[in-house]
């Protein structure tokens, strides 16, 4: 051990930050590591503050201090009662998967290692989403990786979506989220306070151990679990999506003008004699763009209004806390989370047609070549002079006859295909994803479900954004002021690798060896196009790509091929894109410089993303799923789109919904599944399944609590050869 000091907490190197931030100051984090460090032991409690020279009335907020370290991960409490720096024991913090079948995975956080493989034994005392610090523990006979869990940080769940049921007199309660398998005992509970089977909202009063179940109070009875639109009220308790705006946000909404102001006008240019145009969707109410072009001489110029959230929603008001809170708008089928009230979703901040409202413009100059020559920014008031759907641009674009605004939208369409050169010049990829959209019934349940494809008239609106974003980008970078980029990093090595041993199988190759560019993507993506499993192969190469998200650092975008790219176009539905405009903003006023923490922002708008995007997929697999349960024993055709060890997977086509035959029902043989191939082959016969196979499949089952769809095939495919035996 070193020799000990009388009072080591004054050679702290951080003393001076620890005294600016707290008056009285403990010891810093980083000196009670190098402490422990120096000893070289584990220190009791009481041994650390004797180093450190901690008094009596200092024990309970420097207990709170070591508190905060080992829920970061950063030190650990032995049975002993020892403290231990992580990084001596190999502690690894993780976050909790659970599984279905009581088992589940320990994900490192760094992201670097595999996942630790958890028991049931050690589930009990978990949950899904729990993050936990392991200490590895060797590799089981199936060369998973094994863990001791050292220490609970941080639990997911402080309330859970759960459906309950009536046995005799105990109410049984199971959480909505499969992953959660351990049982939860409701106190307080009266009888008759909810339906058999309806979904109800649990408060958790305290967590399983591994003596005893997970304790809590039913808070809310939902209703029945086939009520319509009950799933995704489910959805927005299941991810803990904020929906219900605060009193202080929608009273300070309620005081916003219906009409934009003589004074909100000042120091603003007039856009309202320029033929702006919205191009929404058909059901789109809230109205974040406008756009207008002209040639003039060789050149084209080209404005795009946004509406200027801003000027409504100050930092740190009301209204900005509950934005905050929320940082995007989510999209369900036939319902939408705003994020914003609607006062100003659909009302003052949204460009409807033919009033006036408050802009941010970008006026921008382009090449006959379809480079941008210069650009500004400027704030204004405008007036769209009509709203238009995607579905009426591209009716009129391909019709003789005369209509409003024909030459406007003419000459947006002359330059959109500039601006298309121009990117397939620029190498960016483009993966033309079908879509499909819901046709509901009046019980708000699918009535059908059709393709949603894409027009030039969705593209028109996508060159005219990007332009916009760009500019914005390259505005906010030279200025250097500080906002949010969207960035998209190239793929990682382990990820190219694994999807050129899938191209491989399938005779195919990607470009640029191990460095390749959005062109060698998007080459690919056009030789593919007259494939069967070309909706396969594109997404084997979308899960090749890392995910974009928000960063304050500019590391430009990959897939769009970008040096420099950010949100600007749409601050109604995203808090990221209001950010920026606060940006642009300050740097037209000459005040540069934003009070937010930028890089936890951009974290939390990313994760808010993910979770958004989570949110909508569930409720539309749990809709497919519905919508496929009356249709049980009738025959499809399908695309073969994946397969492993246990069966196949398969996608119905012209719906687009996807489900399963497990190995059993492929026919009289054993299938094994040869991954080199990436086929399953039969052994006897030899019938092979490979990706694309075109295949009739019944509808066997479509589970509403799993949301899966069980296929079985309709009739035996003979697309394999059938060996005679030999005697």
């Amino acid at each position: 051990m070193v020799q000990r000091k009388k009072n080591l907490r004054k050679d702290d190197p951080n003393l001076k930050r620890e005294q600016e931030k707290y008056g009285k100051p403990l010891p810093s984090r980083e000196w009670i590591i190098e402490i422990l460090e120096k000893n070289g032991v584990p220190l009791s409690i009481g041994e650390l503050e004797k180093e450190l020279g901690i008094k009596k009335s200092e024990r309970e907020i420097f207990s709170f201090r070591l508190n905060a370290m080992v829920r970061d991960g950063q030190i650990h409490i032995n049975r002993r009662g020892g403290i231990c720096v992580a990084d001596k024991i190999d502690l690894v913090k993780c976050t909790v998967v659970g599984h279905k079948d009581g088992y589940g995975f320990a994900h490192p956080l760094d992201g670097d290692d595999d996942d630790f493989a958890l028991t049931e034994k050690q589930m009990r005392q978990l949950m899904h989403g729990d993050t936990i610090a392991v200490r590895p523990t060797g590799f089981d006979h199936r060369k998973r990786r094994l863990c001791r869990v050292l220490e609970i940080l941080e639990r997911k769940h402080q309330s859970l979506v759960c459906r309950a049921f009536w046995e005799r007199d105990a109410a049984i309660v199971q959480a909505e989220d499969k992953r959660i398998t351990t049982p939860i005992v409701l106190v307080e509970t009266a009888k008759k306070s909810f339906q058999n089977g309806n979904v109800v909202v649990v408060e958790l009063l305290s967590y399983p151990t591994n003596n005893r179940p997970a304790i809590g109070k039913m808070v809310e009875v939902l209703g029945e679990y086939l009520e319509d639109g009950m799933e995704i009220e489910i959805a927005l308790r299941k991810h803990d999506l904020p929906h219900i705006f605060s009193s202080g946000c929608l009273k300070m909404a309620e005081k916003i003008p219906d009409n934009v102001k003589k004074s909100d006008k000042k120091n603003r240019e007039d856009l309202c004699d320029i033929p702006l145009v919205t191009i929404d969707g058909e059901t789109s109410k809230d109205f974040d763009d406008a756009v207008f072009a002209e040639k003039i001489g060789r050149n084209w110029r080209l404005i795009v209004a946004i509406a200027d959230v801003s000027h409504y929603v100050k930092p740190h008001s009301a209204i900005d806390e509950d934005a905050r809170e929320r940082l995007t708008s989510v999209y369900f089928p036939r319902r939408v989370i705003p994020m914003l009230p609607e006062k100003l979703s659909n009302g003052i901040c949204s460009l409807n047609p033919q009033v006036e409202r408050l802009c941010m413009a970008c006026e921008i100059n382009i090449s006959s070549m379809g480079n941008i020559k210069n650009y500004r920014f400027f704030p204004a008031v405008m007036k769209s002079h009509a709203r238009l759907t995607y579905t009426q641009v591209w009716q009129q674009l391909n019709s003789k006859a005369d209509y409003p605004l024909k030459k406007e939208l003419n000459d947006l369409y002359k330059l959109f295909k500039l601006l298309q050169k121009k990117r397939i010049q620029r190498g960016a990829a483009d993966f033309d994803s079908v879509e499909t959209q819901m046709i509901f019934d009046d019980n708000g349940k699918i009535e059908k479900i059709v393709p949603y494809e894409r027009n030039d008239a969705h593209r028109i609106i996508e060159e005219c954004m990007l332009a916009a974003n760009v500019c914005a980008a390259d505005f906010l970078s030279k200025n250097q002021a500080p906002a949010l980029y969207r960035i998209h990093e190239k793929p990682t090595p382990d990820k190219l690798d694994a999807l050129n041993e899938q191209l491989a199988l399938l005779g195919l190759s990607l470009g640029g060896g191990g460095n390749p560019t959005p062109k060698d993507y998007a080459d690919l993506a056009e030789k593919i196009k007259q494939r069967p499993d070309r909706h396969t192969i594109e997404l084997m190469l979308l899960r090749s790509l890392q995910q974009a998200v928000y960063s304050p650092e500019n590391k430009g975008h990959f897939s769009l091929a970008y040096s420099s790219y950010t949100h600007f176009t749409s601050p109604i539905r995203r808090y990221p894109d209001l950010i920026v405009h606060r940006a642009i903003k300050g740097v037209l006023s000459g005040k540069k410089g934003l009070p937010e923490q930028l890089i936890e922002l951009g974290k939390q708008c990313s994760a808010a993303e993910r979770r958004a995007d989570d949110a909508s997929y569930e409720v539309e697999k749990w809709l497919k799923t519905y919508f496929m349960k009356d249709k049980v024993g009738e025959v499809f055709t399908a695309t073969v789109s994946g397969m492993t060890h246990f069966g196949l997977f398969a996608t119905i086509d012209d719906i687009y919904i996807d489900g399963m035959i497990h190995i059993s029902d492929l026919g009289q043989d054993y299938f094994h599944y040869r991954p080199e191939l990436l086929a399953l082959v039969g052994e006897r016969t030899r019938q092979r399944y490979t990706i694309g196979d075109k295949i009739q499949v019944k509808i066997a089952k479509a589970d509403l609590d799993t949301c899966r769809v069980d296929l079985v095939l309709a009739q035996q495919n003979k697309v394999g050869r059938k060996n005679k035996r030999r005697k």
